[in-house]
């Protein structure tokens, strides 16, 4: 990404002050074709984890990006709420330039980087991270919540407005209901009613976590909505309607060490 390289030569200096608490891994770099990318897609797909490792959180984050497809720029957020109370704790927001155009089914490519730089600026670091999008509820099995759960090595749950593959039954009208969503034969997520007179979510597994954990951790962070608190506030900082706690700055004040 163009200007996030750019940040890597601005902030040289700036460690002393910058306290780096959520690690980002380099599995591959963000510079690469379309099927370069499906490759990676399917190569990392094998590496998610199904299984549950989301016992008793103490902070989850919600994380969401806001796309202006006409200048090819976006808003990337990341929200952090406590838990149980699920209070609002710390909220970075970044802006930056999308470079990978937009291919369905890649969207982890295109938005998944500004993510990432959001997510290194927190100062608390999440036990469990719920992400507006798919998780294995891809064609591929890999969607942003999966990716973004390998970067990060945290349990992730992808909590979708839309579906994007596979097919289901009509969940039940009270809050709680849910009807597996399918695809191929496997049961890749579930669409999750979470609110009454509403239309469902579609909840996946991301990483490290497994289906019944994923909708009972959704269905824990509502709070009258549709959306869970975490993303609902993500998706509302992201628009710039929603104050962080501290001064917004552009991400080209910020430490951009997991780009190439």
């Amino acid at each position: 990404m163009r200007l996030i390289k750019l940040t890597v030569i601005v902030v040289i200096g700036l460690s002393s002050r910058y306290n780096q608490v959520v690690k980002v891994n380099s599995l591959h770099g963000w510079q690469v074709s379309t099927a370069e990318a499906l490759d990676i897609q399917l190569r990392l797909a094998s590496q998610v984890s199904r299984s549950n490792e989301v016992t008793s959180p103490r902070f989850i984050a919600g994380l969401d990006i806001s796309v202006n497809r006409a200048q090819g720029t976006a808003t990337g957020a990341a929200v952090v709420l406590n838990y149980p109370e699920l209070r609002l704790v710390e909220t970075k927001v970044v802006n930056g330039k999308l470079d990978f155009p937009y291919v369905p089914g890649l969207l982890s490519f295109r938005e998944a980087p500004l993510t990432l730089v959001a997510c290194e600026q927190l100062s608390v670091t999440p036990d469990l991270i719920l992400v507006d999008g798919q998780g294995i509820a891809h064609p591929r099995r890999l969607g942003l919540a999966s990716h973004l759960g390998l970067f990060l090595d945290t349990p992730t749950i992808g909590c979708a407005k839309s579906r994007l593959c596979g097919s289901h039954q009509t969940p039940g009208e009270k809050p709680g209901s849910y009807a597996e969503l399918v695809d191929g034969g496997e049961t890749i997520g579930a669409a999750l009613r979470t609110k009454l007179g509403t239309k469902p979510v579609y909840i996946s597994i991301g990483h490290r976590v497994d289906l019944e954990a994923a909708i009972y951790w959704v269905l824990e962070c509502c709070r009258g909505y549709r959306l869970p608190e975490p993303t609902r506030l993500a998706h509302l900082a992201a628009g710039g309607n929603l104050k962080p706690e501290r001064d917004t700055v552009p991400a080209a004040d910020y430490q951009g060490r997991l780009f190439d």
